[in-house]
């Protein structure tokens, strides 16, 4: 895993290679082992890369890497799982190869020199970002793997192309600006990250999951993105697979092939040269994953979990259980809310693009225990997505079905009449009849809930309904000058399932832009490798010819998952309740964050700005301080931001 980063201009370029030096060295912790920059075209073209040292920590591993041929050189960020198979179909064709060491960027350099870039792309499995200069055609290649695991973002400064696996490296670029895309502020303040191709930054962009461009010096010349082509999309494989359904004789053949593809799916992913551990949470996804690599490990694999008793979550007993079933090694650490809060002012440095899953928090502490051990974890990242584990999933299709009875009209009076009373006001009448209700179903601000439900009724198809469970929501001009808020158009997925539309709409965006994105930026400021093997793209497309009932059975979801754990581990020790892995930032708000939060949102500073409708921002932060609405994540998204905001100013 590493850092990247370069220039490309279509004049020469003063100081290039002492500015594509400064991009990778705040790149470090991504790459802590080497660097190196080249630099070619009489100035205009230097690309830089930082080092986390996974294969081949050989001189031989250097990058930047020039291609046999001497035609490409490359700077890549990620792993090739596949690549011993890649050198022995290489290798096949009687190519002569003379490999100098067996790092997989030797590998993927001459699979370029001999099938072409998109056959090689098509033919990787891997998780990457690379950028590759074509000496021959003089052109700059960028590429990403199929979910966008890995990050790159590109876009024009100045008149060069510029592009680097994290913003931070772009903005210590002379004469750099901090121009804010308003559109973006917008969906990043409902999503709680910014979508792929968005960048919360004007003028640049993120590589799209499963595509690659190639950028010309005329392009440059223009201020031209090409527009991305797509090597492989999980939207057409979905689309694919519900067209051509598997048939098995028997249930035990379904987990058979399942057990088959994970299996090759995690021997290649503890490919490496440095210790390889996996995090676990005690819940399916995990224990599925420490599982099968414990069985395809002579020695216990090393396991890693977290808990947090006093904040009310705790899988870290659970987790125990599972590793003592399964021999590993395992590290259990207990933490308390003063290392949690301490990590909140490192969070606009670590993520470097505004971010506000509170999630995040634990998934840095996490990464921090594992990396004092190993160097690479895999993770159990990707199955509620392709095996259909979110709870939204069976909530949806029937609260679906119960609202369409009544007609929109209807529903549309019922809202209006929740909304003409005012949040504290169904409070004070919920509290005349709270001590008739049993203590263990009594509901704390129910006025909130009944806002949100009142919201909810108001959809008009399932897809509105998908957007109000997943996004979270502000007046129309809570961001002063926005235009749109981007929706991902589906109209050409023809699925009649609705679960089948939500999951591959999690996998486009919640997946690829919130959980990956999540996942590298926390391990990546550990120098710790992260590896999903439930993100094969056999995997997935083995899972989308399914039939529906072996991914979600009688109400529960990843059924065929499930048969698999319980192959490797009893069903009392993983069947529990589905637990998140947030924090308690509603409380810390009104308690232990109220000053710095204060800080941030205070109105001459929000004013100055010029980003917010401060009315609206003061109006929630009053009313979460009185406990008479809600407004956490709505608070921590604007929060993050301004975080953010304030990191990249200094």
């Amino acid at each position: 895993m590493c850092g990247i980063a370069g220039i490309v201009s279509e004049q020469s370029v003063p100081n290039l290679e002492r500015n594509v030096n400064n991009m990778i060295e705040v790149l470090q912790n991504r790459g802590p082992d080497d660097f190196g920059v080249w630099t070619g075209c009489e100035h205009k073209v230097s690309i830089g890369h930082r080092r986390l040292s996974i294969l081949d920590a050989s001189i031989a591993g250097h990058q930047p890497m020039i291609s046999p041929s001497g035609r490409f050189v490359i700077v890549f960020n990620g792993e090739i799982y596949n690549h011993s198979d890649l050198r022995k179909r290489l290798n096949s064709h009687d190519n002569n190869i003379l490999w100098k060491g067996h790092s997989d960027t030797e590998t993927l350099l001459s699979c370029f020199d001999n099938l072409g870039v998109v056959e090689t792309l098509k033919s990787t499995v891997g998780m990457f970002a690379f950028a590759l200069w074509d000496i021959k055609k003089q052109k700059l290649i960028l590429s990403v793997d199929r979910f966008g695991e890995k990050p790159l973002y590109y876009g024009y400064h100045a008149g060069m192309l510029v592009f680097a696996s994290e913003l931070k490296a772009i903005r210590t670029l002379p004469g750099f600006s901090v121009n804010i895309d308003l559109d973006a502020l917008s969906i990043y303040l409902r999503k709680l990250c910014v979508p792929k191709p968005k960048c919360i930054l004007n003028d640049f962009v993120k590589m799209p999951a499963g595509s690659w461009i190639e950028i010309s010096f005329e392009s440059i010349k223009k201020k031209i993105f090409p527009k991305p082509k797509q090597y492989w999309s999980a939207l057409e494989q979905a689309m694919i697979g519900e067209k051509d359904l598997l048939v098995f004789e028997s249930e035990k053949e379904a987990v058979d092939q399942l057990d088959f593809l994970l299996k090759q799916s995690i021997r290649g992913q503890m490919l490496s040269d440095v210790p390889v551990g996996a995090f676990l949470s005690g819940g399916i996804d995990s224990s599925t994953i420490a599982a099968v690599m414990q069985s395809e490990s002579n020695s216990p694999i090393e396991t890693f979990s977290i808990g947090f008793n006093e904040m009310g979550y705790n899988e870290a007993q659970y987790a125990n259980q599972v590793a003592k079933h399964l021999k590993t090694n395992h590290t259990e650490v207990y933490l308390d809310s003063k290392d949690a809060l301490s990590i909140i002012p490192n969070l606009p440095e670590i993520y470097d693009e505004p971010f506000a899953d509170s999630s995040q928090i634990p998934t840095f502490l996490l990464s921090k225990i594992t990396k004092r051990k190993v160097t690479v974890a895999l993770s159990g990242d990707g199955g509620d997505e392709i095996f259909g584990g979110y709870n939204r999933y069976f909530i949806a299709g029937g609260l679906w079905k119960q609202m369409a009875l009544l007609p929109t009209p209807v529903r549309n009076i019922i809202s209006s009449s929740i909304h003409s009373i005012s949040p504290s006001s169904w409070d004070r009448i919920y509290s005349l009849i709270k001590s008739l209700i049993p203590k263990n179903r009594r509901i704390e601000l129910i006025g909130d809930k009944l806002y949100k439900s009142a919201s909810i009724l108001t959809c008009d198809n399932e897809s509105k309904l998908y957007d109000r469970l997943t996004q979270l929501s502000y007046p129309p001009d809570f961001v002063l000058g926005e235009r749109y808020i981007n929706k991902f158009d589906i109209k050409s997925y023809t699925s009649q399932n609705p679960v089948a539309q939500m999951m591959i709409l999690d996998t486009l965006g919640y997946l690829s832009d919130d959980i990956l994105t999540k996942v590298d930026r926390a391990a990546m400021a550990n120098s710790l490798e992260s590896r999903m093997p439930l993100l094969d793209h056999r995997i997935f497309e083995f899972a989308w010819k399914l039939p529906h009932n072996y991914k979600i059975r009688n109400g529960t979801g990843k059924w065929l998952l499930r048969q698999l754990l319980y192959r490797y581990v009893p069903k009392n020790l993983v069947e529990r309740p589905k637990m998140g892995f947030g924090i308690p930032v509603d409380d810390w708000l009104r308690g232990p964050l109220k000053e710095w939060s204060g800080d941030l949102l205070a109105t001459s500073r929000l004013k100055e700005e010029g980003y917010f409708n401060t009315k609206y921002v003061q109006k929630m932060w009053d009313e979460h301080q009185a406990k008479k609405r809600n407004w956490g994540s709505n608070l921590w998204a604007v929060l993050m931001f301004e975080a953010w905001l304030n990191n990249v100013k200094k």
